[in-house]
């Protein structure tokens, strides 16, 4: 029976465990899931809830109608996020594996930003660490996340352009950065250092080159 129980967690067949939270973090019933959301207590990964906002989405006139965004300028400004965020993280808490944004729409997943570390006692530094600090405005929120394999997490049809729930797909849809940014985030030493904040005054904060982004 143990073995049977053990060979079901996290999957469809497990009445007890969310297997939607096992496999993606999140879960859009949240605390009126009628399944356990098992938080682990250490993972090399973890994740900052809601903090990347896509312009596509934000970008509203006066009577609420939808500015437009060109897709070129969406990918220079999810570029340019991504790479603040993976070198500030490199840069104070240790080596990233992997860091993935959520480009959905659902509440539960909406600029969700998950960072993979290679040990786990860097992503619970980051994590007590995070929580104290502001970016762009808003307050920081992040916790252990039990993801481990992205693959088993993510959208099949997002990512053949295919997906039609919209803000009701449960699965992640990752935005992939440009192939020139990859080589760069992946194949170099980190570089810049946060600055903590208990509060987001401007003066406590630096900003990108561009202004168009907050910093830790």
């Amino acid at each position: 029976m143990g073995e049977y129980l053990v060979s079901i967690f996290g999957t469809e067949k497990d009445k007890v465990n969310c297997s939607f939270y096992f496999k993606i973090g999140a879960c859009r019933h949240g605390d009126r899931c009628s399944r356990l959301h098992n938080k682990p207590t250490f993972s090399q990964t973890i994740v900052l809830l809601n903090l990347y906002r896509n312009p596509q989405n934000t970008a509203q006139t006066a009577d609420g109608s939808h500015c437009h965004v060109s897709d070129v300028e969406v990918q220079e400004h999810y570029d340019s996020f991504f790479e603040e965020v993976f070198t500030e993280l490199q840069e104070k808490y240790g080596e990233i594996e992997e860091m993935n944004m959520c480009d959905d729409l659902g509440d539960h997943l909406v600029g969700n930003v998950y960072v993979k570390f290679r040990r786990e006692e860097d992503a619970e530094r980051a994590v007590a660490e995070l929580n104290n600090r502001w970016f762009n405005g808003q307050a920081v929120h992040a916790e252990l996340s039990p993801v481990t394999d992205f693959r088993e997490s993510c959208c099949r049809q997002y990512e053949m352009g295919e997906c039609t729930r919209g803000g009701f797909c449960n699965f992640m849809h990752l935005r992939p950065i440009s192939q020139n940014l990859r080589r760069q985030v992946y194949g170099r030493g980190p570089r810049r250092r946060f600055h903590t904040s208990h509060c987001p005054r401007e003066g406590n904060r630096r900003r990108s080159p561009d202004h168009r982004h907050g910093r830790f």
